[in-house]
């Protein structure tokens, strides 16, 4: 078998195929030019070229001036990001080399630090109260489990803290790429059932860790899900390839490891807490948060649910943007609504139903398009997806999708009953390799 290996899987920008969901945008800044006759400049701290280090290991960046190991003062942008520029200190010990990412919290960068000479990932909050706030929250969460993460083989583990110019920074180790960029960079296609096999017990696993800890993720999807190294093997798409060709467009990615940890705690809820209204990003919000009953540990488990479908079919299973159609979307895939959920919906709920001898979900009547009734009709049932896309272990990973995704919270399986079931513990994994 023909393959190629690759040691680095670099953050891109998004590719130009319509999605409707919002992505994260992980994109690396163009080259900034050396300045002219710039000569180097040692102020208490080695002077790293253009050229990266030889000594330390240091990765590649751009040259920049040192002003006293600090960069100049600068006013943050309108929404309150901390504005760089690359090759510039953050505190003396860490050295900006990159931006690797971009949310509604602040930036991520990707950093050399000089104390412990390796690359860390740092989270650079907006300097807005609310978020600064939430960010030690996230602290308070990450240092939680690190102490029970003996090994930190199940969430990202937290090397580091600091207040900076009123932006909290948050020390991370680095990471692979997300389970989404990999997919994206695959063409959206979807990772050989053995590999999702895989990820969904190490998912599940962590999922468990937390609600064992009393903790509830709230946000998880493929974006969060990150691959610990950024190696991978590039081999063969014999699904797609003709027999007489070569075209790099048919083969496909597979991670050399498949050790991944979760990360983004911003949105993390210890059960004793006030929970919110709404949690979760759209496509992997479980129907009790859309209907007003309140949440728990369930709503974590239907994420899971959602994202094995992902990675199974390489598209997300409900691309909506709305709630009604989003409801209509889920009978279209799972069947009607359970009654006892739909009369029980809160005041904010109850529009998207139809009230009478029977009440029902206001769909089709309550569309807002004809684009939006033909994106619920063409869906399939949840077994005939899965079954589109999965050569073995079909009826097994349907059974537990039918466990992860039940309407009613008090019934959907737990992380450790998911982990229990055959799905997992069927011996399928043909000598344990997924390529």
């Amino acid at each position: 078998m023909e393959t190629q290996w690759i040691t680095e899987f670099p953050h891109t920008n998004m590719d130009k195929r319509p999605r409707k969901r919002p992505r994260l945008a992980w994109d690396i800044p163009p080259p900034v030019p050396p300045p002219k006759a710039l000569p180097a400049i040692y102020c208490g701290q080695e002077f790293m070229s253009g050229v990266g280090s030889r000594n330390t290991g240091a990765p590649l960046y751009y040259k920049s001036q040192i002003r006293n190991g600090s960069p100049p003062w600068r006013n943050d942008d309108k929404d309150g990001h901390y504005v760089f520029v690359i090759g510039e200190n953050l505190t003396l010990r860490y050295k900006i080399l990159s931006k690797m990412g971009e949310g509604t919290f602040g930036q991520v960068l990707e950093c050399w630090d000089n104390e412990k000479r390796e690359a860390v990932a740092i989270k650079v909050v907006r300097s807005i109260q609310k978020y600064r706030e939430a960010a030690m929250i996230e602290i308070d969460v990450l240092q939680k489990l690190a102490r029970h993460d003996v090994g930190g083989a199940r969430c990202v583990q937290i090397r580091n803290w600091f207040d900076y110019r009123n932006h909290i920074c948050i020390v991370f180790e680095k990471l692979g790429p997300s389970l989404y960029d990999f997919l994206r960079k695959n063409s959206y296609r979807s990772f050989p059932i053995d590999l999702v096999r895989e990820l969904g017990r190490q998912l599940l696993e962590s999922v468990a860790f937390m609600h064992d800890l009393r903790l509830i993720h709230t946000d998880l999807k493929p974006e969060n899900i990150l691959f610990v190294s950024p190696e991978y093997i590039r081999v063969p798409d014999y699904k797609y390839m003709p027999r007489t060709t070569k075209d790099a467009c048919y083969f496909r990615n597979l991670p050399l490891s498949s050790s991944i940890k979760l990360i983004d705690f911003g949105s993390t809820t210890f059960e004793h807490q006030d929970h919110t209204y709404v949690v979760s990003t759209r496509h992997y919000r479980a129907p009790e948060v859309i209907l007003g009953l309140g949440w728990n540990y369930p709503c974590d488990l239907w994420s899971v649910g959602c994202i094995l479908v992902e990675l199974c079919s390489g598209e997300a299973l409900f691309q909506t943007h709305e709630n009604l159609e989003h409801l209509a979307m889920m009978e279209k895939v799972l069947g009607p609504l359970p009654p006892h959920m739909m009369v029980r919906a809160d005041r904010r709920a109850e529009k998207y139903f139809r009230r009478g001898a029977r009440c029902r979900l206001d769909w089709p009547e309550g569309a807002n398009s004809r684009e939006s009734m033909r994106a619920v009709w063409k869906l399939p049932r949840l077994q005939n997806l899965v079954m589109q896309h999965v050569d073995h272990s079909a009826g097994d990973l349907i059974d537990l999708l039918q466990g992860l995704l039940r309407y009613d919270p008090s019934v959907r399986l737990t992380a450790r009953e998911a982990l229990r079931h055959p799905f997992f513990t069927r011996d399928l994994r043909r000598g344990g390799h997924f390529f």
